[in-house]
């Protein structure tokens, strides 16, 4: 191992040393972080605390003290396999920064998917938080910037203390929210936007039925559709019809008393988040040239050619410019995020348990900064605009 180094980081004195000398330049606001590199001059030290670390023997890279609190998933299966534990504080790679999260939105399909091939693995993708430290090419965002994201699937989420995000990914975070419900919007919002707009080329006048349409999904995606112009017409349980028509869906179908095809003809979009036997119905409501959208399944390019229609399955991409815009339309009230409960982090298992067993308005979240502070999930429930419900 190699022997650990002081550092005074006062200009003009030597450093006390062992070894290569090396000085932190770049992560100063972060305390428990170093970024570490070979200098000529051990006198050349910028102003700041007596720090001790192991110098790394190869290249230049942040070392990690401590251990922060997460929660991860050791096997696949339900809920009941999520462990609240501590685990190493993640290490910003080049191209990314550390951001100490305030909130984490909760997918809980997440559970099933293929980017949790690679146990254990902390989930949670959406996060809101402030920025901590930064390695050195990152330009897009600088330390103490209030930021909001959606993480990249394939490494560890955000249902911890801390996570590392690519520069590139992150946005500043909507003013008019806070952490909690900013940290409610990216992969939903993205979703809609990416569905709407960038797959389904959506444009003032035309038509959309929106499969599901009170889900954290689907609610912004009701949203979205009615600030571009489009008419929009909703499935959803009668309980949510006020709710969505708030939204700015113009119809408002009860999937449970009314079959939506024989209510919808020559629909320019679907949009589909239910999947099954929905996905498979929704074909009849369209004309030709028109396309159907959905995040949950692969669709039979064959079925779509037969009817002239563009039929469309995608997973969504994190976009910082996206999510600039969406922040945009967020403060200008154009559109608002819909919340169902709020939990404390450790209480991440029941956040899932909650989503997997029942259709839900919105999203959970879970709160990570301050989630010491006792809250009733219900309590702390809000609506689309705010209000409590």
């Amino acid at each position: 191992m190699s022997p650990s180094l002081t550092v005074f980081a006062n200009p003009g004195k030597k450093s006390a040393h062992q070894g290569p000398y090396r000085t932190a330049l770049e992560f100063w606001p972060c305390n428990e972080y170093l970024f570490t590199k070979e200098i000529s001059d051990p006198g050349k030290q910028k102003k700041g605390k007596v720090m001790q670390f192991q110098p790394e023997p190869q290249g230049n890279k942040l070392q990690p003290k401590g251990t922060m609190k997460a929660i991860r998933m050791h096997v696949r299966g339900g809920p009941e396999n999520l462990v609240y534990e501590d685990v190493p504080k993640p290490v910003p790679s080049a191209g990314e920064a550390l951001v100490r999260v305030y909130a984490c939105g909760v997918t809980p399909t997440e559970l099933s998917w293929s980017s949790t091939e690679h146990l254990p693995v902390v989930l949670g993708h959406e996060i809101s938080g402030v920025v901590e430290a930064l390695a050195p090419d990152v330009t897009e965002v600088k330390i103490a910037n209030p930021v909001y994201a959606l993480a990249d699937f394939r490494k560890d989420g955000g249902a911890a203390e801390y996570i590392t995000v690519r520069g590139s990914d992150l946005a500043p975070k909507p003013n008019s929210l806070d952490y909690v419900r900013a940290a409610s919007v990216p992969l939903s919002a993205l979703t809609a936007w990416q569905a709407l707009f960038d797959h389904g080329g959506l444009t003032k006048g035309q038509s959309v039925l929106i499969q599901g349409a009170a889900g954290g999904v689907g609610s912004f995606a009701v949203q979205l559709a009615r600030w571009r112009g489009a008419r929009v017409i909703a499935t959803a349980s009668a309980r949510n019809f006020d709710f969505l028509r708030r939204l700015g869906a113009e119809e408002v179908i009860d999937y449970g008393a009314e079959r939506f095809e024989n209510k919808v003809r020559d629909a320019d979009m679907v949009l589909d988040l239910v999947g099954g036997d929905t996905l498979e119905r929704s074909w009849d409501v369209l004309h030709r040239d028109a396309v159907l959208v959905t995040t949950v399944a692969p669709i039979s390019q064959k079925k779509a050619t037969a009817r002239g229609v563009k039929g469309i399955f995608f997973i969504v991409k994190p976009s910082r410019s996206e999510l600039i815009e969406i922040a945009r339309l967020i403060d200008g009230g154009h559109v608002r995020p819909s919340i169902e409960a709020v939990f404390p982090l450790e209480r991440a298992r029941e956040a899932f348990e909650r989503g997997l067993s029942r259709h839900v308005r919105g999203k959970f979240v879970l709160q990570v900064f301050g989630s010491s502070v006792r809250m009733g999930p219900r309590a702390v429930s809000r609506d689309a605009f705010g209000a409590n419900e």
